[in-house]
């Protein structure tokens, strides 16, 4: 989640921003150059991301798939950029970047629970620059506003979106499996 958390952006190489990271209180996200802290969320943002984790988690528990959470860092290099996803799936062996070993450069699926704040960047450039990952199959949104989760899919022509709601399985193909869009929103937190 990327809000503006008082602290001013700094400008940096990416070798300084890893340098910074490893000392720093507050996690950051490297947008070509630009070094922007990133604050925390509400408890209901906190707890969808959770509930996705411990989906996925059972999903794949026989699958050689592993989900991080959203200290996961994900780089990606063709646009000079490091984001952390609230969640993210890679199968097989990870991969890193040739200029972050803590950088993940092969996530096969990515999600973001989207809030107020960060939805236009979630769905617009944050969505662009992932889409510059080879190895990214689906990117899912989980809205906090009501019980809907969007699962972008890559395919040969480009990226499609399907929609689920109450009732419906989210099927997420590259992984297998399917979420049950009830499970996520079961215990909502009132006051968001």
């Amino acid at each position: 989640m990327l809000e503006d958390v008082g602290e001013p952006a700094l400008k940096m190489s990416y070798a300084d921003y890893l340098r910074f990271e490893e000392t720093a209180e507050l996690k950051h996200e490297y947008i070509d150059g630009l070094v922007v802290a990133m604050s925390g969320g509400t408890l209901e943002h906190a707890r969808l991301a959770a509930k996705m984790i411990v989906l996925l988690a059972n999903a794949l528990e026989n699958a050689p798939c592993t989900v991080l959470s959203s200290d996961g860092r994900v780089r990606i290099e063709a646009t000079n950029n490091a984001r952390y996803p609230d969640v993210s799936v890679f199968c097989g062996e990870a991969q890193v970047a040739s200029d972050d070993a803590q950088g993940l450069a092969n996530p096969r699926v990515l999600v973001e629970v989207l809030s107020p704040s960060t939805e236009r960047d979630d769905r617009g450039t944050k969505f662009a620059h992932y889409r510059r990952l080879e190895a990214l199959q689906e990117y899912v949104l989980v809205s906090q506003e009501r019980a809907s989760v969007e699962v972008f899919r890559r395919g040969e022509d480009g990226w499609t979106l399907r929609e689920y709601g109450p009732g419906d399985q989210a099927e997420l193909a590259s992984l297998g499996v399917q979420l049950p869009v009830d499970a996520l929103y079961t215990d909502a937190l009132s006051g968001g």
